[in-house]
């Protein structure tokens, strides 16, 4: 037990101070607009170099500083939540190693080098999803790796195709907006990072791989796997403006938006519900992306990240407490158990939310206001503000449920915050960057003053979306628990669309799985078993045997064979002289 703690904080020591530098000299570069490219020659054989690119700037080292202290607090929190594992050390190495993956990710202007983040991040996070090992993890982890692998396969295309420029180092190509080479490498890049954010039709792998353990998908949901994606098109933002999978970015972002904020409503596992918010806001952060604002989604992603995992901490800590219980039915009244977690909880939902001067407000007041100046289509309007009153209405849903109601859970649980107090550090270092790092980094990031003007009720829309929100999440939750809605038969289809994130696990699981399997089975009975068999070794096997059967009738010497040809031959020489 001492040994298991001592690593987990170990660990969490090494990654805060680190933190704290990489945020120093972000802010730094960010002051005096500095950017450092450094490249270190790793090995140099027979005139062959293989030379290692590194791009600091405020941007990597800012983000860096935040996956750092985000895992940091993770691993601390992770000493009390993982301690009955009895392979706590596996635990905390690849829990180190999937950071890593993201730190050569976000360093790297390198494609090659990418590659290296960009599997690593696929192959530590399968290991982390059916690191429970039972039937369910293994079935989320193979449909988490399988889809990540789609974008593996466009990344490794456009490795290919980047040997026109004779160079990866693709940061020094972009400003080729309008070279058709690299257009096209840029749409196999959007493609591959729509698979790693889960953007429609890759959606379904995100609520799956909340089979990890929660520690692992606070990290997983905040900063590293499902941001891997729109920090690789942040770097490639001045290719999607001009991009036609640019515009189906939008779209399909749009539609991210809409299915999980609506799916988020007929959620009842707690770790299901956050995991369709983080989908939510992933698909604002790749709409923002789309129509050209990348600070904006960069700073979307950042403040994202700091509430995001609090809100799966204090969620693990409210299971951990309940007894691995995630049915928010089964909880209710939990403020009088655990006041502390539940506060930090309120916290961080209201950030999500935009509650003004917590960290989500600053990001997505701003972006929602520059959306309302810019071009955006009727649809992309709609999609975007029913998609925030959604939040707002699963929010208010998620919080009746553990406030509001009774607690209907079982009567021998012993819950409370006394037993937690490791726990509840690690969720404090978060809840100060919840309540202050958005204004921080507002400051920080936009100094200079932008003035937006927009009429009267563009500037009141937000709040009336807002109260539509919770009017709507009112009613969703009083027909959830009178069951005046869900079972009408004429309505049953659609509930289950919707319940369902649109069928898209099952299409998932048809193409992935079952679809596969019955092209091999197809291929096997038609090509394999069929017309090679028959073409091939089974066919020239009948028909050489077929032959030899009747060439061997003349090897048995019979006469009357011979006579019979002999009679013939005499037939066709009389006729031949006649």
């Amino acid at each position: 037990m001492i040994f298991k703690f001592s690593i987990t904080f170990i660990s969490s020591i090494f990654l805060f101070m680190i933190s704290l530098c990489m945020f120093i000299l972000g802010f730094q570069h960010l002051m005096i607009n500095k950017i450092v490219l450094v490249e270190w020659s790793i090995l140099s054989l027979n005139g062959s170099n293989v030379i290692m690119t590194m791009l600091f700037d405020w941007m990597s080292l800012m983000f860096i500083g935040l996956v750092m202290y985000i895992s940091s607090m993770v691993i601390y929190y992770s000493g009390q939540y993982m301690e009955g594992d009895y392979n706590i050390n596996r635990f905390i190495m690849l829990v180190l190693l999937f950071v890593l993956s993201m730190l050569f990710l976000i360093i790297s202007p390198n494609i090659i080098s990418i590659i290296v983040g960009w599997d690593g991040l696929g192959l530590v996070s399968y290991c982390l999803v059916i690191y429970y090992q039972n039937v369910r993890s293994y079935g989320a982890g193979m449909l988490t790796a399988l889809s990540n692998r789609i974008g593996d396969v466009f990344i490794l295309l456009s490795v290919a195709w980047m040997l026109n420029y004779g160079s990866w180092n693709y940061i020094h190509y972009l400003w080729l907006i309008c070279d058709y080479d690299m257009m096209l490498i840029t749409s196999l890049i959007i493609i591959a990072a729509m698979t790693k954010s889960a953007q429609i039709p890759f959606s379904a792998w995100l609520p799956a791989a909340m089979a990890a353990p929660t520690p692992v998908s606070a990290l997983v949901h905040s900063s590293t796997l499902v941001t891997a994606g729109v920090y690789l098109l942040i770097r490639f933002n001045e290719m999607i403006i001009v991009s036609f999978m640019g515009k189906l970015l939008l779209l399909s972002s749009g539609l991210t938006m809409f299915m999980a904020g609506v799916g988020a409503n007929f959620e009842y596992d707690l770790k299901s519900i956050i995991a369709l918010s983080t989908l939510s806001q992933l698909g604002l952060m790749m709409m923002t992306l789309s129509m050209g604002m990348s600070i904006l989604s960069f700073f979307h992603l950042m403040t994202h990240a700091m509430f995001k995992s609090l809100l799966f901490l204090c969620a693990g800590a409210i299971i951990h407490g309940m007894g691995d219980v995630q049915d928010i039915r089964y909880m209710g009244g939990l403020i009088n158990n655990m006041p502390l977690t539940i506060s930090c909880l309120c916290i961080s939902n209201f950030a999500l939310c935009g509650m003004p001067f917590l960290a989500g407000f600053y990001s997505k007041d701003l972006i929602l206001e520059m959306l309302g100046m810019s071009f955006l289509n009727m649809l992309g309007i709609f999609l975007l503000w029913i998609s925030t009153g959604m939040t707002m209405c699963y929010v208010f849903r998620l919080n009746y449920y553990l406030v509001g109601k009774n607690y209907y859970g079982s009567s021998m649980s012993m819950i409370s915050d006394e037993d937690g107090w490791i726990m509840f550090t690690g969720m404090l270092g978060l809840l100060m960057l919840s309540i202050c790092g958005g204004s921080i980094l507002s400051w920080m990031i936009f100094s200079s003053i932008n003035i937006i003007i927009l009429p009267y009720y563009l500037k009141m829309i937000a709040v009336i979306i807002i109260l539509f929100g919770i009017w709507l999440g009112y009613n969703i939750m009083s027909f959830s628990l009178s069951k005046k809605a869900l079972f009408l038969g004429k309505n049953y289809l659609l509930f289950s669309m919707l319940g369902s994130m649109w069928f898209m696990p099952n299409i998932s699981s048809s193409i992935m799985i079952e679809l596969p399997l019955w092209v091999g089975g197809a291929y096997g009975k038609l090509i394999d078993t069929g017309w090679n068999e028959y073409l091939g070794g089974q066919g020239m096997y009948k028909y050489s045997k077929s032959g030899s059967s009747k060439i061997q009738i003349v090897h048995f010497n019979n006469f009357n064979i011979y006579f019979m040809f002999f009679f013939i031959m005499f037939i066709m020489m009389i006729l031949f002289f006649n």
